[in-house]
């Protein structure tokens, strides 16, 4: 599994949880089930939690244009949420639209600094791009916020590998081991890294 399917199968599982944890919220009161009113600037009635629900639908189907344009509806009638934001940063990663993506994301950093998600992602982009000084800084934010998340070590060691780190990579490969002795692409890199020695 590359580097990209990881990122990919983690942020799927992201949207997927809060997906799910929206439906759990739900109550069954026919007031809360009906839109709120038309707005006069030519919107759908939809209030921003229902878009993002949508959104998401509409992602796991896989209507990359139809999730960004329900998360751009739902922005302008809630601009100060994070979540919506990183969302939209990553339908234009899937895009390959880095630039696009970066700027959702750091405006959604600027709404919530401790977002270890948004942090790797970010990093993820700015190592994509190639540039590895501020993909390396994102990594240290998002292991200072989740020490915990083996996926961030595997990826911080790839980073360390591009920058021709090798033992600073397998500290970091061998650290995603002790959290997850099943991650079989860590094991992958670390003989590779071994076999070049």
């Amino acid at each position: 599994m590359t580097l990209f399917q990881i990122l990919m199968l983690g942020l799927a599982a992201f949207f997927s949880y809060k997906v799910y944890q929206h439906v759990q919220t739900l109550e069954d009161n026919d007031q809360d089930a009906r839109p709120s009113q038309p707005s006069q600037n030519g919107f759908s009635p939809f209030d921003p939690q229902q878009l993002v629900t949508k959104a998401d639908e509409a992602f796991l189907d896989g209507d990359l244009p139809k999730a960004f344009a329900l998360l751009d509806e739902a922005n302008v009638k809630d601009p100060k949420n994070s979540d919506i934001l990183g969302k939209m940063g990553y339908i234009m990663a899937q895009e390959k639209k880095e630039n696009e993506a970066i700027s959702y994301y750091k405006e959604a950093l600027g709404l919530d600094e401790d977002n270890d998600t948004i942090h790797n992602a970010l990093a993820s982009l700015y190592r994509k791009i190639g540039d590895f000084t501020k993909a390396e800084e994102h990594y240290k934010r998002s292991l200072e916020i989740d020490p915990d998340y083996e996926v961030t070590y595997y990826n911080y060691a790839n980073l360390l590998v591009d920058m021709k780190q090798n033992n600073e990579a397998l500290e970091m490969y061998e650290k995603a081991l002790e959290l997850n002795p099943e991650l079989e692409e860590a094991k992958a890199e670390i003989q590779k890294i071994k076999d070049r020695v």
